[in-house]
This record gives C-alpha cells, sequence and structure tokens, in this order.
C-alpha cells in the first residue's frame, strides 16, 4: 500500500524529535531517528494527517502531491488542531499552573463582605519525630522521690472537624473542651490565646468552616511520676529494651508529656525516633521494647501477627487464688476508648490467658500470667471476671463495679452509669492521677475541685492559716471579686513545716538528671491558670504503683527480662 505523507508533516515530525536547548539544537541518534520515522508512517496518526492536508489540498484546487512544500506555521497548526499539542504548551502550562495558585491564594480569590479567608490545610508528617525543640520546652526536678516537670506554655493544635462545621467557637469550647470554664476561655481569646488560621481571635461566637485550623495556647501542669530512673536492658542498634517503672506513660496522652518514656529517653539519654513494639499499661512496669530501624521493626510485627513472640506478666492479687492451672477465655469488648474502659461480653474479641499460683501470704497471691492473646486490659479484665482483681487496681478493683466488682461479668449498671461512677468515686478521692481519663472526661469534676478550692479559700481569706488536709489558701480575692495570685505559695506538710511550691528543692536521682537543677525552666505563676491556684498533696507510691509487672518479652531468637519487684517476693506483706 503506497502511503502519501506531506513534505510538511515529514517536517515537523524531524523537528519534533529534537532536544531543544539554550545554545543549539541537538538531534537524537540516527538508529533512533529512524525508527521512530519507521512508526510514525505506520501510525493512525500519520495517515489521519496525510489524509486531512490531501483533501485540504482538493477543497482549495491544488493537489495534494507528497512534493508540494507546505509553511512550517501551517503544519504547525495542522498538528495542534490535530494532536491536541502546541509548540507553547510549556509556557502555557506554567503561566495556567501560576494562574492557579494565584487563584488558590490569599490575593487571587475575592472574599464577600464578612467572609474570612481559610488557608488550604498543611499536609501532615505522621513520620516526624519528637526533637530536641521539644525536650526543651521545660525541664525536670526530683522531690520526694518523685520525678516532677516544671510547668510550661504549650500549644494544643487542630484541624476544624466534621462535627464542628457551622458551629461557633464558643459551642465548640463549650461542648468540646469542658477542663475550663467558659469564663476562662472567653479571657483567653482577649489575651490572644486562641488563634484561628494562625490569626488571634476575641470574639468566640466566629462560626467555623472547613479546614480552619485552632491553636489554643495553655499553661500546662503534669501530674508527678515515680522519681525511679528508666534502666535500659538492651541496645544494639536493632533493639532497645528498658525497665519502664510504675506511673510512667509510654507516649505522650490526656495530662502526660515530659513524663513519659518517650521524652525521658530523648531528654535524657538522646535517644529518639524510636518504633513501639508493645505497649504498657501507665501503671504497670517492666519489660519495654522498641524497635530502632524500621526494618527492625517490621519484622517484630510480623512475629506478633504470627503469634511468635511470647509474653509473661507476674502480678499480686487479693485472695487466695487456685493452686491448679487457670485459663481464662472469656471475649473482652472495649466500651470506652477515651479511657481504655473494657468488660467481658459476648459481642467482644476473642483472648486467652492462662494463670498460674506462684505463691499466698495468708492474704494476697502471686500470680503468673501468660496473655496469648493482646487486648487491651486483657490481664486485668480477665483477673476482675475470675474474682481476684489485682491488688490495688483502681479501675477494675474498684466499688464502682458493683458489690461483686465484676465477678463473673456481673455488674448491673450500663457503660455510661460505670462510668460515670468511676468517676465520682475517683473525683471523691481527689486521685485523678490514677485513671486513665482525659482532662475533657474529667473536666466537670476538676471544675469542682476548683469551686471548692476557691470556697475554701474564701473562707479563710485574710488569714495565713492552713487547713488540715495540707492544702494552703493559694489565692485571695480582693473588693473586686478578681483573682491575685499569691507571691509566695506555701504549704504544709506531716511535720508541720512549710515547704516552697515555687521553688523545690531538686532531690538527688540515681539517675541522669538532665535539667533538674535548670531554674531557667520555672515559669511564673499565670494568672488565668487555675492549676496554679491550687496546691494538689503528692501522690503516695500506694497510688502511683500497680502490682503488675512485665517480667519476660521472648522471642524466636531472643529473651529480655527484669528483676523482680519487691512487692512480687514470697515474704512480701502490704505495709498498712
Amino acid at each position: 500500500m503506497h502511503v502519501r505523507v506531506p513534505f510538511g508533516s515529514l517536517l515537523s515530525f524531524f523537528l519534533s524529535q529534537c532536544d531543544v536547548h539554550r545554545r543549539g539544537v541537538y538531534f537524537v541518534s540516527a538508529c533512533e531517528k529512524v525508527n521512530r520515522f519507521l512508526s510514525f508512517l505506520n501510525s493512525p496518526q500519520c495517515r489521519k494527517s496525510s489524509w486531512a492536508m490531501e483533501r485540504a489540498g482538493i477543497e482549495s484546487g491544488t493537489p495534494g502531491n507528497v512534493n508540494t512544500p507546505v509553511p512550517l506555521e501551517q503544519t504547525t497548526a495542522v498538528e495542534a488542531s490535530e494532536t491536541g499539542k502546541r509548540k507553547n504548551d510549556d509556557t502555557d502550562d506554567k503561566e495556567t499552573s501560576g494562574r492557579g495558585k494565584r487563584r488558590r491564594g490569599a490575593g487571587g480569590k475575592k472574599l464577600r463582605p464578612g467572609e474570612r479567608y481559610i488557608p488550604p490545610p498543611q499536609k501532615r508528617n505522621p513520620g516526624v519525630s519528637f526533637s530536641q525543640e521539644h525536650f526543651n520546652e521545660t525541664s525536670y526536678y526530683f522531690e520526694a522521690g518523685l520525678r516532677k516537670v516544671y510547668p510550661y506554655y504549650f500549644d494544643f493544635k487542630t484541624y476544624c472537624k466534621g462535627r464542628w462545621i457551622g458551629k461557633s467557637l464558643l459551642d465548640v469550647f463549650k461542648n468540646e473542651f469542658r477542663a475550663e470554664s467558659i469564663e476562662y476561655y472567653q479571657k483567653a481569646a482577649k489575651e490572644g490565646r486562641i488563634r484561628l488560621n494562625e490569626t488571634p481571635v476575641e470574639d468566640l461566637s466566629v462560626v467555623l468552616r472547613n479546614n480552619d485550623h485552632l491553636r489554643n495556647t495553655v499553661h500546662r501542669h503534669e501530674p508527678p511520676v515515680v522519681g525511679r530512673p528508666l534502666e535500659i536492658l538492651v541496645d544494639d542498634g536493632e533493639v532497645l529494651v528498658v525497665d519502664k517503672p510504675a506511673s510512667i506513660p509510654v507516649h505522650p496522652c490526656g495530662r502526660f508529656r515530659h513524663n513519659t518514656v518517650i521524652f525521658i529517653l530523648g531528654k535524657e539519654f538522646g535517644i529518639s525516633e524510636l518504633h513501639t513494639v508493645h505497649r504498657l499499661d501507665r501503671l504497670t512496669s517492666g519489660v519495654l521494647l522498641f524497635a530502632r530501624t524500621l526494618e527492625t521493626s517490621k519484622k517484630l510485627d510480623q512475629m506478633v501477627r504470627d503469634r511468635q513472640l511470647e509474653k509473661e506478666y507476674v502480678c499480686r492479687v487479693e485472695g487466695e487464688f487456685p493452686q491448679d492451672e487457670v485459663i481464662c477465655e472469656e471475649p473482652i469488648l472495649v466500651v470506652s476508648f477515651k479511657i481504655g474502659l473494657c468488660r467481658v461480653d459476648p459481642k467482644g474479641k476473642e483472648c486467652r490467658t492462662v494463670f498460674q499460683r506462684l505463691s499466698f501470704n495468708g492474704k494476697t497471691s502471686m500470680v503468673r500470667c501468660l496473655p496469648l492473646t493482646g487486648r487491651t486490659h486483657q490481664i486485668r479484665v480477665h483477673l476482675q471476671y475470675l474474682g481476684f482483681p489485682i491488688l490495688n487496681d483502681p479501675v477494675y478493683g474498684s466499688s464502682a463495679w458493683g458489690p461483686h466488682r465484676g465477678k463473673g461479668g456481673l455488674v448491673g449498671k450500663s457503660d455510661e452509669e460505670l462510668l460515670q461512677a468511676l468517676v465520682e468515686e475517683h473525683r471523691s478521692q481527689e486521685n485523678f492521677n490514677m485513671l486513665d481519663i482525659a482532662d475533657d472526661c474529667i473536666g466537670i469534676a476538676h471544675k469542682a475541685d476548683k469551686n471548692k478550692a476557691s470556697e475554701k479559700m474564701d473562707k479563710s481569706a485574710g488569714t495565713a492559716e492552713s487547713d488540715k488536709s495540707g492544702e494552703s489558701c493559694p489565692v485571695q480575692v480582693d473588693a473586686c471579686g478578681s483573682d491575685k495570685k499569691l507571691d509566695c505559695i506555701e504549704a504544709v506538710n506531716d511535720n508541720n513545716t512549710v515547704k516552697d511550691c515555687q521553688n523545690p528543692q531538686p532531690v538527688k536521682s540515681h539517675g541522669n538528671e538532665t535539667g533538674a537543677n535548670d531554674s531557667s525552666q520555672k515559669t511564673p505563676p499565670d494568672h488565668l491558670c487555675s492549676e496554679c491556684k491550687l496546691v494538689r498533696p503528692d501522690p503516695t507510691e500506694k497510688e502511683l504503683i500497680m502490682y503488675l509487672h512485665a517480667l519476660r518479652y521472648k522471642g524466636p531468637d531472643f529473651e529480655y527480662s527484669t528483676q523482680l519487684p519487691d512487692w512480687a517476693k514470697e515474704d512480701w506483706v502490704e505495709a498498712d
């Protein structure tokens, strides 16, 4: 078959095989050029272009001869109309892209009267670890065997959630952020501590829209934890194994940030960018394993999925545990994700725990626990179901579960009633440090505590006498009713001696005390912070330690273990 190809099409084809450069025109290799030319002759594009030009020549009275020259401009125009490509495609694309960016920016879109500009959301990088900038927010000090954190300013940041769209900031703070009163948020807004899209918001009646970015600056107080240092058991470049003390969370959560394993490792040992293999409850102590590299993390994760990892715990439970091996296979259901509250329920996930009694001292039993699955609070929930809760478990040993304390799965309350009963019990005991509840869950209870403290202060205004509970009167009220922070907060301890709560004396620790004696991190009391107006008694060791310990973590070719804690010894007796 004879194919007639216009000379202009051939010329434009060869031009298209050139790589245009500032210094000249460089042709492709001869072989490649021939191959492309042959492919072009057999392509539908070539036949269509040839037929179109021949027809155009017939209609204009000019024969479609293959040897008839065609102007270059005409050829380029024909190609553009047939193939959709233009000579200045690159230029047009850049201009179009530029116009698009200007339209998306603040200067391109015209805002209607009263309309706010909302910048596009920024992409988050979930792989970013905590850095030295985060570690330098504040420092530690040690007092009375506790690790404490100097109060510091912190920005809570979040994008507008779907359920917030169309609601005012006032409604969101009233319904979603209940740790503080509306009066506090109104004062904070007037002082520029609440920002919307990085612009201070003085009027909380502003209506939220999609992609709004909210920033709330708060004066943050962290609860104290046990002052025992972290002990690194293994660090071989692939895994990091530590002996975690009780009361210290693994990750920042709730009211904890610097008093966490991740931050202590970063601040005191310079270790960061760790991959979590498993977690321990805040009140649980023992073996905690991290992966140093992504490859090791994937390898260990696969072992977990293949059930190749064995975990062994020891705990001390109430009563005389049976001598024979006990296997509990009751399914567990999470009833509150805010605190991870769980219970036995037929709708829950399957799980299996093996128990074996190690000793009995007449009141309590030491029990060996082998969780064959990894459900939340699995050991604690199964022991509660069996009627042998862990001796000082603040959740699953609580009377809020009813007269039988959840034995046999008998509760007699709805999930909402159970959660409320737990909150009320811990509020009355003023030991929220034991209950892993987010601030917004216990906001009402905190408000009650703060109001109670203010009432105490009102009654004792003008006196320097402290009450018998050990709490001082930290706020004085002037005639206008405004709160003024005293220059020096004093509290009376058991020995009736006065201690300075704003200038505590660091106590020597056995660990690395990075920042322990650094007074530069101490901040003056914040006039809006309600926590600055309270002096809470230090938690006791009993309130910070639960008798559950991760003793051993074993894989196909490794095994990591710790020493038994004091309460796990056979002759241990609980102090009165």
